[in-house]
C-alpha cells in the first residue's frame, strides 16, 4: 500500500467524515483514476514521435499507453482515419496514488514560477490540468528528450460537487493557490 493510500483511509476519511456528520460513509469522494492523455499533432510528420513519447508516459506512469487515433479525416491537418494521433494511460490503484503522491511533492515544486493550481473544477466533481512540459519529471531523462510535449491530466473522483472535489483534493495534499 502507498504512503497516500494509507493516509487516505487512516486519516482523510476520518477528516471527511468529521467535516460531514450527516453523510453516509458511502457518500463521501474517493480519487477513483488518473488520465494522463497526450496529444502529438507531430506523429503526422514524424513516425518516430509515437514511439518515443510512449517510452516517457511509460516511465512516467508505470505502464504502457495505448494510442489513441483520429475518428474522421481532416484535409486541412493532413489528418488520415485511424491514424495515431495520442498517447492515454489510465492509473487507479496503488499506481494512482503513487503518481499522485509523486507530483504533488516532488515534480509540482519543479515547476518554473508555480504558485499553485487553480480552484476551478469540470462542474461534475473532477478536476482538469495540464502540464506544458514533460521534462520536469525526474524520472525523464533529458539527454533523451528532442522535443517538449505537454500533456493534460483528469483527476476523476466521485465527488458530486466542485466544493467536494477541491476538499477531497486539498486533504490529498494536491497543490492549490491559496
Amino acid at each position: 500500500m502507498s504512503r497516500l493510500q494509507k493516509k487516505y483511509k487512516e486519516e482523510i476519511v476520518s477528516e471527511l467524515k468529521k467535516r460531514h456528520p450527516d453523510r453516509n460513509v458511502m457518500e463521501m469522494p474517493v480519487l477513483k483514476k488518473i488520465v494522463i492523455s497526450m496529444g502529438l499533432g507531430e506523429a503526422v510528420k514524424d513516425k518516430n514521435a509515437i514511439q518515443e513519447h510512449s517510452d516517457e508516459l511509460m516511465l512516467l506512469s508505470g505502464q504502457k499507453p495505448v494510442v489513441t487515433k483520429s475518428k474522421k479525416a481532416i484535409s486541412n491537418f493532413k489528418l488520415r482515419e485511424d491514424q495515431p494521433i495520442g498517447l492515454m494511460v489510465t492509473l487507479r490503484g496503488k499506481r494512482m496514488f503513487d503518481f499522485l503522491d509523486r507530483f504533488c511533492n516532488i515534480v509540482s515544486p519543479r515547476i518554473r514560477d508555480f504558485r499553485g493550481f487553480g480552484h476551478k473544477c469540470d462542474g461534475r466533481g473532477n478536476y482538469n490540468f495540464g502540464v506544458t512540459d514533460q521534462q520536469i519529471y525526474p524520472e525523464i531523462n533529458l539527454d533523451k528528450v528532442k522535443r517538449a510535449q505537454g500533456m493534460n491530466i483528469t483527476l476523476v473522483t466521485t465527488a458530486s460537487s466542485d466544493d467536494d472535489c477541491v476538499e477531497l483534493l486539498t486533504l490529498l495534499g494536491f497543490p492549490f493557490k491559496s
